[in-house]
């Protein structure tokens, strides 16, 4: 399948009503984008969003970053995947991960073992019967990985990787180790603004929950952050390595750093004035103002980045 070699990653579209989400997917299809990623939390359950969105538009992959392993069994998994590659083929790709500590433990699950775990359940889900017609092969993924162990995981036994929360330095050393015929499909942030104060503020309201997941930090400190970079929030050096601002061409050449580094695909996350979608993420179920979700889907910037990605 062609992912193209930039798409959408877009926490927004799990707090949208379908009708909207579709819509917002179409245009970016129609503004050039190969691929929209659909996240999971606690809110709409992967596969079921991806259906909604292939069903609802034409011209886009589907993709997403990430189904939680936790959530559903390998089997289900598998078949369910399968069930979309089937109705809607060359556009669907399944991205899968492990998650995190707190979001595993909000749904009754213990975080143990990671990549051990993971390892059982692609083996799972290759052993998993399907009953119907067609040839049953193994289902195309991309894992969700960080660190070395788990970027193997995804070189043995999967297509590649969809990394969240990361820079140049990782994507040419996850590309040393996936080898060169792997996806490599990085995500990075951005907030359209040359207001220095504003995109920092917008940045750190996005990342700050992230910052406190042991995946992430862990992930920063192997490239070469210190604790105190990340105290407080994180600052200003790390806050403009991780989320790119500035005019659209200023994001351009951030996301073509990503592509020069060895990433097939580059997924750019948009951020609105009020970005509240991972904190929102990662909330307490009784929190009701960390549950509001954020702001609009910034289609304005989405418009005004599609002029210079692929012009």
């Amino acid at each position: 399948m062609d992912l193209g070699r930039i798409g959408l990653f877009s926490g927004h579209l799990n707090l949208m009503t379908a009708r909207a989400a579709n819509e917002t997917v179409q245009a970016a299809a129609d503004l050039g984008f190969g691929t929209v990623w659909l996240p999971e939390s606690a809110g709409k359950e992967a596969l079921t969003h991806a259906a909604v969105t292939l069903g609802g538009t034409t011209g886009i992959a589907v993709a997403t970053c990430i189904a939680n392993i936790w959530v559903r069994d390998p089997m289900a998994m598998a078949n369910g995947a399968r069930t979309l590659i089937d109705a809607y083929p060359d556009r669907f790709l399944l991205g899968v991960g492990i998650g995190h500590r707190p979001s595993v433990a909000m749904r009754g699950h213990d975080f143990s073992r990671p990549i051990a775990t993971m390892r059982s359940y692609l083996q799972m889900m290759d052993s998993a019967p399907f009953r119907w017609n067609g040839p049953v092969g193994r289902v195309p993924r991309v894992i969700a990985a960080l660190g070395p162990k788990m970027l193997e995981l995804a070189r043995d036994h999967a297509d590649g990787s969809c990394p969240y929360l990361t820079m140049p330095v990782h994507t040419a050393g996850a590309r040393k180790l996936l080898g060169p015929d792997a996806i490599l499909a990085p995500e990075l942030a951005v907030v359209v603004t040359t207001d220095a104060e504003k995109a920092r503020r917008i940045a750190r309201e996005h990342f700050a929950n992230y910052l406190r997941l042991e995946n992430y930090r862990n992930s920063l400190l192997r490239a070469g952050w210190t604790e105190a970079d990340l105290a407080d929030g994180g600052n200003d050096r790390l806050t403009d390595a991780l989320v790119a601002w500035g005019e659209p061409a200023a994001i351009r050449d951030r996301v073509q750093e990503h592509l020069e580094a060895g990433a097939s695909h580059v997924s750019i996350q948009i951020l609105g004035p009020n970005h509240g979608y991972s904190a929102w993420s990662y909330a307490s179920l009784e929190d009701e103002d960390m549950r509001r979700g954020g702001d609009e889907f910034p289609m304005d910037d989405m418009r005004r980045l599609a002029t210079v990605l692929f012009r």
